[in-house]
């Protein structure tokens, strides 16, 4: 039962029964000589009774459906200021007309400055985690990685590019189209550019997983120049320049370049789009892509690409949402909260 029909039938019986109340003082005290009178007796052709009884259930009726409205308005605005709290955002408490759930609103303040608290000391954990890695990240794994890039590039992903020129030089010599030699030729280039495809995710994995001095921004525009120079691929991007912490920035580049190798790898995507941006002190990261999409229920479970970039997001307190569609593309948003410093201007 709704709040507005309790507040109804309870006001409606209230004044039912404070109209019976008062009719029976007043009766007990000023008995009538003729009883029947009160059968008899009509307003505007209605039985006096009747009237006695019926308007004290209207006016109860109103009253309750005024209070209702009222309270349910009041428990409305509870429902998605607590809605606005658990997706993370900040919500304002001066509302004069809401006094009456004042202790509420208290609570709900504090549970919002625990949620922060917790959010700043997570952020500020995996600052320093980041600065320590950074500083404890020996100069020649680096260089082992990219020994290991060059020599995929200069080897394996020039030989898969001859052999793919090689393979396209043979399909265009006439072959008949229904001869069983073409389909095996043309499955045979397909698995060459997949394995192109392939090599080229390795060998972003492969970069160096820090950004060694350069911020987020100059990090990302150089991982999307090098993807636009390297891959048959339309890649957009819109990058806003503001400050983020080390923290952060170190787990939104993993999980970008998560991403990125994953669109390459599965996504047979012809089109990439990246967005990095600050909106009511919250930065946003979004990867779209248009390629072939997947089952999310299907695939969540068991890819660990997948978990390990929720987890990235989670550790600095933020939110990872993934929205794929089979045959349209997939959709990736990370959003992390920004706690600006004491004397840090607001935009």
């Amino acid at each position: 039962m709704s709040i507005m029909m309790r507040h109804m039938i309870t006001a409606a019986l209230f004044s039912l029964f404070l109209s019976f109340m008062m009719i029976s003082v007043t009766l007990a005290a000023f008995p009538p000589k003729d009883w029947s009178i009160l059968f008899k007796h009509k307003i505007a052709d209605v039985s006096f009774l009747f009237v006695i009884f019926i308007l004290p259930i209207i006016a109860g009726i109103v009253i309750g459906i005024s209070a209702g409205w009222y309270w349910r308005q009041r428990l409305h605005r509870i429902d998605r200021q607590l809605d606005e709290l658990v997706k993370g955002q900040t919500y304002s408490t001066n509302d004069e007309r809401c006094k009456e759930l004042k202790d509420i609103q208290q609570r709900m303040e504090q549970v919002q400055e625990k949620f922060r608290s917790q959010a700043e000391h997570a952020q500020r954990l995996a600052t320093e985690r980041a600065i320590e890695r950074e500083k404890s990240l020996q100069e020649i794994v680096i260089q082992e990685r990219n020994r290991l890039a060059r020599e995929l590039h200069d080897s394996v992903s020039q030989q898969l590019f001859a052999a793919s020129m090689m393979m396209s030089a043979i399909n265009e010599t006439g072959l008949p189209e229904k001869s069983p030699i073409y389909r095996q030729l043309q499955m045979v280039e397909t698995m060459i550019h997949q394995s192109q495809l392939e090599m080229r995710a390795l060998l972003l994995h492969l970069r160096p997983v820090a950004l060694k001095g350069k911020s987020l921004q100059e990090g990302m525009e150089e991982l999307l120049v090098e993807l636009t120079e390297k891959v048959p691929m339309e890649v957009d991007w819109k990058v806003e320049i503001f400050p983020i912490e080390k923290g952060i920035e170190d787990q939104l580049f993993r999980i970008l370049q998560e991403s990125v190798s994953n669109t390459l790898r599965h996504a047979k995507a012809t089109s990439l789009q990246v967005m990095l941006i600050e909106r009511d002190n919250t930065v946003i990261l979004r990867v779209i892509d248009d390629g072939k999409g997947f089952d999310v229920e299907n695939v969540r479970s068991g890819s660990y690409g997948l978990q390990n970039m929720r987890e990235r997001a989670y550790e600095v307190g933020g939110t990872c949402k993934l929205i794929s569609i089979p045959n349209e593309g997939t959709r990736l948003e990370v959003k992390i909260p920004r706690l600006k410093k004491e004397g840090e201007n607001h935009h």
